[in-house]
C-alpha cells in the first residue's frame, strides 16, 4: 500500500507539472496568435487593390476633386508610402515573433515529452513490481474479507495512476500535432501568400483542430 501511494504522489506531481507547462504553452499560442493577426492585416493594407478608375462614377469623383496629391497617390497604385513602411515594418515584427514563438513552443514540448515519458516508465516500473511480487507470494497471501479488500483498494474515489498515465500521452499527442501544424503555416508565410491562405490560416491557429476540449477539462478535472 505504501508503495502505490508513493506511486500515486510521483505520478500526481509529474501530471501537475504536465499540466503547468501546458498552460504556458497555450498562453504562447495565444501571444502568437496576434503576429499572425497582425501580419494578415498589414499584408492585406500592402496588397490592397487600386482604386478602380474605369468606373464613370469614380472617374467623375476623381476629375471633380483632383488634386496633385490625390494624384500621385492613384499613381502610386492607392499605397500611402507612410503606411506602406508601417506595414513592411509589421510583417517584420510580426514574422520574428512567430518565429521566436516556434522555438520557445518546442522548447516546451521538449519538456513535456520527457514528463510524458516519465510517467509511462513509472507506470511500467510499478506495474513490473507488482507482478513479481504477486508470483512471489501468491501461494503466501492469507484469505482476506471484502471489507480488507475494499480497505486496500488502491486510491479510491480518485483517478487511477494509469490514467493520470494515459491522459499525459493523449494531451501530448495532441499539442504535438499542433505545434507541427504551426511550424507548417509560419513557414509559408510570405509577401505571396494569398489572402484565402491567411484566412484559414488564423482560423485553424485559432481552432487548434488537433485539440480536443473534451479530453483537456478531462485532464482538469484530474488536478482538482
Amino acid at each position: 500500500m505504501e508503495a502505490r501511494s508513493e506511486l500515486k504522489q510521483k505520478i500526481y506531481e509529474i501530471f501537475k507539472e504536465f499540466m503547468m507547462r501546458i498552460t504556458k504553452l497555450e498562453e504562447l499560442d495565444n501571444a502568437a496568435n496576434t503576429f499572425l493577426l497582425r501580419f494578415h492585416q498589414a499584408l492585406c493594407l500592402l496588397k490592397r487593390s487600386p482604386i478602380v478608375t474605369s468606373s464613370k462614377l469614380i472617374e467623375n469623383i476623381l476629375k471633380n476633386n483632383e488634386t496633385k496629391r490625390l494624384k500621385s497617390y492613384i499613381e502610386a497604385g492607392c499605397i500611402n508610402i507612410d503606411e506602406a513602411a508601417r506595414s513592411t515594418r509589421a510583417l517584420h515584427t510580426s514574422l520574428s515573433g512567430l518565429s521566436d514563438h516556434l522555438i520557445k513552443a518546442q522548447s516546451l514540448l521538449s519538456g513535456l515529452e520527457h514528463l510524458t515519458d516519465d510517467a509511462a516508465l513509472a507506470i511500467e516500473t510499478a506495474t513490473t513490481f507488482s507482478r513479481q511480487l504477486d508470483e512471489d507470494s501468491s501461494d503466501e497471501l492469507p484469505q482476506v474479507t471484502s471489507d480488507e479488500e475494499n480497505e486496500t483498494a488502491p486510491f479510491p474515489q480518485e483517478p487511477e495512476v494509469t490514467e493520470y498515465a494515459t491522459v499525459i500521452a493523449v494531451v501530448y499527442s495532441m499539442v504535438k500535432q499542433n505545434h507541427v501544424m504551426q511550424e507548417k503555416i509560419v513557414r509559408s508565410l510570405s509577401l505571396k501568400t494569398s489572402f484565402d491562405d491567411l484566412d484559414t490560416y488564423t482560423m485553424m491557429w485559432s481552432l487548434r483542430p488537433f485539440v480536443e476540449d473534451q479530453i483537456m477539462n478531462r485532464a482538469w478535472k484530474c488536478i482538482y
